[in-house]
C-alpha cells in the first residue's frame, strides 16, 4: 500500500495490455485484491436510456462467488440525481450500516455483504460505468484505499473505452457482413469476386482490357447498351486492382434528383440546407481508398459535371455547406449507354470532362453480338432463380437454347436474366419453358392488353437531333399507352425495361408529367 506509483503503473499496464474488459478486470483485481487486501472488484456498465445499471465484469478473492449476471434498475424518479452523482466523479463509500439516499442505491449490488466503495467512469467524456471494490464485515476500508481508486478511475475508464469501441467496431463488422451476404443472395453469387461469365467467349477482348487496367488508377469508361453488364465489368476492374480490399460504391447518376446531386456525391454539413439534421459523407468519401462507380454518367447535369472534373483533376472537394477542402484517393469507373461525343458536340457534356473520364475506353457489346455466352449466362440465371424462388432447379433443352440463340435481346442480359425468372415460374415441368417466357414479353403483353394502340414500336425520323428531345417522345408514348401507370406488369418502366426510380429521375429531368396520362 505504500507504493502507491509503482501499483497505478501496474495497473495501466494491465489496461492496455487488454481490449476486453473481462480480461482487464481480471488481471487488474488480482494484482488490486493482493496489494489492497481487498476481497472483490466489479465493473458495472450504465445503460441509461434503459435507466439499467448491469455488471459486466468482476475478479473476487473467493473465486466461487459470481454476479455476472446481476442487474439493478434505476427508478424513473431517481435518474435525474443518479446523473449528478455521474457527472461528480466523487467517492462513495458504503458501510452496511449506512442508510444510502434512494437514487443511489442501485449502484451496487444487492447479493454483496461487508464494505463498499464505488466511483464513476467516463469514457467519450460521458459516464459509461461504475468501478465497484468490495471487502467482506471482517475488513475495514482506510483513507488509503479512497486514495487510490481515485486514481484507478482514469486507467478503468480506458479500459471500458477500449472494450466499448471493440463492441462497436463488432456490431459494424456483422452488420457489413450481413449487407454483404444480402448482396451476393441478390447477385446469385458466393463471392463478390466470381468469375465474369463469358470471358473466354464474347467477352473475351473486354477481359483482355479489363487486365491491362486494372492495377493502373486511371478512370475507365465502360460503353454499351443498357443492361449489357457494364457494373460486372466495373466490379471486375475493382477486384482486379490493388483497391479490391477497399470499397466498391456504384452510384447511379440518372437516379438522383438534380438538386441532390452535390448532397450525394460530395457530402454535406449539418444545417447547410433544409433537412440536413446531421453532417453526411458523400460517396466519393466513403469510396476512399476504393473504386467509385459512376453508372450512367452522361445523366449527369452540366453544373455537377463541372464540380466531377475538380475531383478528378486533383481529387480535392468540399462538402454542402462547408468551407474545408477534403482529399480523397479514389479510382473513378464511369460507365454510359449515350453517345457522349455526340452529347459533347451539342453540349451536353462537357468537352473537359470526356478527356477526363475516357481515358481508357471499353467497349462493352451487346448480348446479340455475342450469343456464345447465351447458353451459359441462362444456365447461371436458372441457378439463381431457382434458389431466389425455393423451387427444384430447371434444366435447359436444346429446344429452349436454340430459342433464345434465335432472340435479338434488345435488353441484353437484364432481359435475359427477367426471361429465365419468369420462365422459372411458369414452368411446370423439369425443363425451363422458354418459349412460353418469351411468349409475354412486354411488347407482346402490350399489344394483348392495349388493343386500342395503333402500335407498340417507337419509331422516330432520323432527323430527330436532340436526344432528350427524343428520349421525351418515347417515354410520353409509353405513358400514353400505359395510361400513366409506372410501375407493376402494366407500367412503363416494365414497358422499357429499365429500373422505375431511373425512369422516374428521367421524367423529372425531362418535365414529364406522368400523372396527366392518366385516365380520369
Amino acid at each position: 500500500m505504500n507504493n502507491s506509483h509503482d501499483l497505478l503503473l501496474q495497473v495501466w499496464r494491465e489496461a492496455c495490455k487488454h481490449v476486453h474488459i473481462h480480461e482487464s478486470v481480471t488481471s487488474i483485481g488480482r494484482i488490486l485484491i493482493k496489494r489492497m487486501s481487498l476481497d472483490g472488484l466489479i465493473l458495472r456498465s450504465i445503460d441509461l436510456q434503459k435507466s439499467r445499471i448491469e455488471t459486466t465484469a468482476v475478479e473476487f478473492r473467493n473465486q466461487v462467488q459470481s454476479y455476472s449476471k446481476s442487474y439493478s434498475i434505476i427508478r424513473e424518479g431517481h435518474i435525474e440525481y443518479f446523473q449528478k452523482w455521474l457527472n461528480s466523479s466523487d467517492i462513495i463509500h458504503f458501510k452496511p450500516s449506512d442508510d444510502l439516499p434512494p437514487h443511489l442505491k442501485a449502484i451496487f449490488p444487492d447479493e454483496l455483504d461487508g464494505e463498499m466503495m464505488a466511483g464513476p467512469l467516463l469514457t467519450d467524456h460521458s459516464p459509461h460505468g461504475i468501478i465497484i471494490i468490495h471487502t467482506k464485515p471482517e475488513r475495514r476500508f482506510i483513507l488509503d484505499h479512497k486514495k487510490i481508486l481515485i486514481e484507478l478511475l482514469e486507467p478503468f475508464s480506458t479500459a471500458l473505452n477500449n472494450h466499448q469501441k471493440l463492441d462497436e467496431i463488432r456490431i459494424l463488422k456483422d452488420a457489413a457482413e450481413a449487407d454483404r451476404q444480402l448482396l451476393l443472395n441478390r447477385l446469385g453469387r458466393s463471392e463478390i469476386g466470381d468469375l465474369v461469365i463469358g470471358a473466354d467467349k464474347g467477352l473475351k477482348t473486354v477481359m483482355e482490357r479489363v487486365s491491362l487496367v486494372s492495377n493502373s488508377d486511371m478512370p475507365v469508361l465502360i460503353l454499351g447498351e443498357t443492361g449489357s453488364g457494364k457494373e460486372v465489368v466495373a466490379r471486375a476492374i475493382h477486384q482486379q486492382s490493388d483497391r479490391k480490399k477497399g470499397p466498391f460504391i456504384r452510384v447511379n447518376c440518372g437516379a438522383i434528383p438534380s438538386e441532390l446531386i452535390d448532397s450525394e456525391l460530395f457530402g454535406h454539413e449539418r444545417g447547410s440546407f433544409t433537412g440536413a439534421i446531421e453532417t453526411r459523407q458523400g460517396w466519393f468519401e466513403r469510396a476512399d481508398g476504393g473504386s467509385l462507380f459512376l453508372d450512367e454518367i452522361g445523366e449527369l447535369p452540366l453544373a455537377a459535371q463541372v464540380r466531377l472534373l475538380r475531383v478528378l483533376q486533383d481529387g480535392t472537394f468540399e462538402r454542402v455547406g462547408g468551407g474545408r477542402v477534403m482529399h480523397v484517393d479514389v479510382r473513378i469507373v464511369a460507365a454510359t449507354h449515350r453517345n457522349l461525343p455526340e452529347m459533347v458536340s451539342i453540349n451536353k457534356f462537357r468537352e473537359d470532362l470526356w478527356y477526363r473520364v475516357a481515358v481508357f475506353p471499353i467497349y462493352l457489346p451487346p448480348l446479340r453480338d455475342r450469343r456464345d455466352d447465351i447458353p451459359d449466362l441462362a444456365r447461371h440465371f436458372a441457378i439463381k432463380a431457382a434458389d431466389r424462388f425455393g423451387v427444384p432447379q430447371k434444366t435447359l433443352g436444346q429446344k429452349s437454347i436454340n430459342r433464345l440463340l434465335k432472340y435479338d435481346w434488345p435488353g441484353n442480359v437484364r432481359e435475359l436474366a427477367t426471361v429465365i425468372e419468369r420462365a422459372t415460374i411458369l414452368s411446370k415441368e423439369v425443363d425451363l419453358d422458354i418459349e412460353t417466357a418469351l411468349g409475354i414479353q412486354p411488347k407482346t403483353f402490350v399489344n394483348k392488353h392495349f388493343p386500342e394502340s395503333e402500335s407498340t414500336e417507337f419509331e422516330y425520323q432520323d432527323s430527330v437531333l436532340d436526344i432528350d428531345e427524343a428520349i421525351k417522345k418515347h417515354i410520353e408514348k409509353a405513358l400514353s399507352m400505359c395510361k400513366g401507370r409506372v410501375e407493376g406488369p402494366f407500367g412503363v418502366a416494365r414497358l422499357l425495361n429499365i429500373n422505375p426510380n431511373t425512369l422516374r429521375a428521367k421524367m423529372r429531368k425531362l418535365d414529364i408529367d406522368w400523372k396527366k396520362y392518366r385516365p380520369g
